[in-house]
């Protein structure tokens, strides 16, 4: 006791780090979680990752000021009593204050109506090229703008999903239903939970997914000792068809990036009709069932097999450009071994994230994310913001003696080949003791 507030301390909030008994700590205080953690809207794995300790940068990242009064009910009556605050997270919160004070947050500009108009704009004009056009050029360019509309489409669902681009949460809700599961066949709840997961645990190798894509790619030797992922609770085996695949990723980066789509929609069906309780699991259902009605019809009016391949290849290779760009936001960053920490969240983003320089004429093809830093570290900044703050977090860097990536979209590609290669040729080793394991468990992989 000190005076009339009870303490414990940092080691003893540790010892609650558990499913069943899950507390946290934000701003010194100290709150009981447990039960509440299955209602969590952004999923329970992030709150499991981050149980017993401090998590006051990663709330104030991603919840409003309106979600502090919701805490109350969770206070255990305890403070915590010797942690320490360090100056790169004294300044980081500040700077959300300062930006929340600037209502920066809240000033969404009209990106999410131009979105709707050119999604809406880009289908009338597939579908019309489709059935009113004989020309195979005309169905070749049909295929490309049906893959632009699927990378708007996209990051359409991606910023419903981080904050509330429509007027009400109903219709913001519609519109990650329609952008996601209608239009492109994903999942908004499989990418709630694999991109939440991804922003709070940022390149760790067994707890963020977005870097488990064994057997196909390795971003770390680390991945040649078979390591666990927390994330998906299964051993990501190095074995001789791993070691074979990865031994050649950087042959095979882009040919599996035109066709990582079909990944997408499979670990769509996986998450969807597995065990795990899935919020609007029959929402979800019946949006992958719109997108599968539509699509294939749309395919079948092509005059002939060699076109719909056409048509389906053009679309596919589109949207690789998007893929690449996601991995070229991180393939290279720094990664690490273990759960995330919530009191270095500044530096842990700073390392693991790399920006890709572009004109400003060109935010619209990047949806915003080559802002990758200033993304991570402001999940819930609209995306017209991100150019006006970066200048400000790269200073703030550059104060804390923290690295700021920013590659041109070439260097960047450039730079994630040749560290794919110089995995690939480690992999290539065969001193390196490979596990037996069935061919199953290689193919059999998710992420």
């Amino acid at each position: 006791m000190e005076g009339e507030k009870k303490y414990i301390t940092v080691e003893q909030l540790k010892l609650h780090n558990k499913p069943s008994d899950l507390w946290i700590s934000i701003q010194g205080k100290v709150y009981n979680i447990t039960d509440w953690a299955k209602d969590h809207p952004g999923g329970d794995a992030i709150l499991f990752n981050m149980s017993g300790q401090d998590v006051t940068d990663g709330f104030i990242a991603y919840h409003p000021p309106s979600a502090w009064k919701y805490l109350g009910k969770f206070f255990t009556g305890y403070y915590l009593k010797d942690f320490e605050i360090s100056e790169v997270s004294k300044d980081y919160r500040k700077l959300a204050s300062e930006f929340n004070q600037l209502g920066l947050f809240e000033n969404k500009g009209h990106g999410a109506l131009y979105s709707v108009i050119s999604i809406l704009a880009m289908l009338y004009l597939v579908v019309y090229g489709v059935l009113k056009s004989e020309s195979v050029l005309v169905h070749f360019g049909c295929g490309c703008l049906l893959g632009v509309l699927w990378v708007q489409g996209a990051y359409m669902g991606h910023d419903s999903g981080h904050y509330q681009v429509m007027s009400s949460r109903r219709y913001n809700k519609l519109a990650q239903f329609l952008a996601g599961n209608c239009l492109t066949g994903i999942s908004i709840a499989w990418w709630k939970w694999t991109h939440n997961a991804h922003h709070i645990a940022c390149n760790s190798l067994d707890y963020d997914p977005d870097l488990q894509h064994m057997p196909v790619f390795a971003v770390s030797t680390k991945f040649f000792q078979s390591i666990t992922s927390t994330f998906y609770g299964r051993e990501l085996t190095f074995d001789a068809v791993a070691r074979f695949l990865v031994s050649h990723q950087h042959f095979t980066y882009y040919p599996i990036m035109i066709v990582g789509r079909v990944n997408l929609f499979i670990q769509t069906f996986l998450l969807l009709f597995s065990k795990r309780s899935i919020p609007d699991r029959a929402l979800n259902i019946m949006g992958i069932l719109v997108f599968w009605t539509w699509f294939p019809l749309l395919v079948s009016c092509l005059p002939n097999w060699s076109e719909r391949f056409m048509f389906v290849l053009a679309s596919f290779t589109v949207t690789a450009l998007q893929h690449i760009q996601f991995t070229l936001n991180h393939f290279t960053g720094d990664t690490y071994l273990g759960p995330p920490t919530g009191n270095d969240w500044f530096e842990k983003q700073t390392a693991g994230t790399v920006d890709i320089l572009c004109s400003s004429w060109m935010d619209g093809f990047y949806g915003g994310l080559q802002f990758q830093l200033e993304h991570h570290l402001f999940p819930r900044l609209p995306r017209s913001q991100l150019r006006k703050i970066s200048p400000t977090v790269k200073e703030l860097c550059k104060k804390h003696n923290l690295p700021y990536k920013s590659l041109s979209f070439l260097d960047a590609n450039v730079t994630t080949i040749r560290m794919l290669r110089n995995a690939a040729q480690q992999a290539w080793d065969m001193t390196l003791p490979v596990p037996k394991n069935l061919a199953w468990e290689a193919v059999n992989t998710h992420g």
